[in-house]
């Protein structure tokens, strides 16, 4: 079986669960790790069998045994980093959010375009099972028309420290990319709508950045029935981090729904269904494992997290922060 060579941009926390699980990917090879750091890049590339590593980026970029390249690196340096890896001929799979704003993310896909690579935001919660399960129970009617959606996603990240990559302001800190945009997207996932309109309540750190937001999207014409998604994210408190798809006659309970590994189907208070994947793993095989069938069969963007999907991440994002 033909494999997708991957390289890994950056050593952070992120890119070792993506190493980790791209062991378990029949499709898969990782060949090379790049990092600012020399020593950094060894050290992963040590740890992981890792054939190559390079100090700088643009040694990746170039290395003729890449197919694919996965961007890890904090969010201001993805439209960038993106950016170079299309450019010199390599698909890209980069970790959510795609950009820190609708226009970059719309700027990137252009590239992809233009240079007719493969480009794909690491939405990973879309392609875990339980959530296609989840997915599979809504279209075969099993809770009626959905009348709500509820997600939140959050965990204290206390004290709170400016020079922390997730509160600082000059890398687009604050809760709702890093986190918030996983309830957001559970909610295009489900309603594939544009709300009509956005309540929000916001708090902000010392710094100004947010760290505790709540959402409500109103759909005024969702399947032909109004229904609502409230969702939430927080760096001030661990949230319930659970996401629920209700329907007028039934619903569906997805623990800790952004990894999540099962799904529950209830009616009224009896629950009727219930599905565990059983896996070893964090999970991000499924991403990747997708991501290579998409190039071995030539295409250019994923079904599963189209480029519509991320422009549409990015947009409700922006309406959130104008009601700030």
């Amino acid at each position: 079986m033909k494999r997708i060579r991957w390289g890994i941009l950056s050593t952070g926390r992120i890119a070792h669960q993506f190493a980790q699980d791209l062991l378990h990917v029949e499709n898969a090879e990782l060949v090379c790790v790049a990092a600012r750091s020399g020593d950094a890049a060894n050290e992963f590339a040590k740890q992981y069998s890792i054939p190559r590593a390079h100090c700088g980026y643009d040694a990746l970029f170039a290395d003729p045994a890449v197919d694919a390249v996965y961007v890890a690196t904090p969010h201001t340096l993805h439209l960038a980093h993106s950016t170079a890896a299309l450019e010199a001929g390599k698909a890209v799979l980069c970790e959510k959010p795609l950009t820190t704003c609708a226009a970059d993310a719309e700027a990137l896909i252009a590239v992809a375009k233009r240079t007719n690579g493969y480009l794909m935001e690491g939405m990973w919660t879309y392609f875990l099972p339980a959530v296609q399960v989840a997915q599979r129970w809504v279209a075969e009617g099993r809770i009626g028309r959905i009348r709500h959606v509820k997600a939140d996603f959050g965990y204290p990240l206390l004290p709170f420290d400016a020079k922390r990559r997730e509160y600082d302001s000059t890398l687009a800190g604050g809760c709702l990319l890093e986190m918030g945009i996983y309830p957001i997207a559970f909610a295009w996932l489900f309603l594939k709508q544009d709300p009509a309109s956005i309540q929000v309540v916001a708090r902000h750190a010392p710094n100004g950045v947010e760290d505790d937001v709540s959402m409500l999207f109103d759909y005024a014409d969702c399947t032909a029935t109004p229904c609502t998604a409230t969702l939430g994210t927080s760096f001030r408190a661990k949230l319930r981090n659970w996401a629920y798809i209700i329907g007028d006659e039934g619903y569906i309970a997805i623990p800790d729904f952004w990894r999540a590994r099962e799904c529950m189907l209830y009616r009224l208070d009896e629950r009727i269904d219930h599905f565990d994947d059983g896996r070893r793993t964090l999970g991000f095989e499924y991403e990747a494992r997708a991501v290579g069938a998409d190039l071995m069969q030539g295409k250019r963007e994923s079904e599963i997290v189209p480029w519509e999907a991320s422009l549409r991440f990015q947009d409700h994002i922006e309406r959130i922060r104008a009601r700030f």
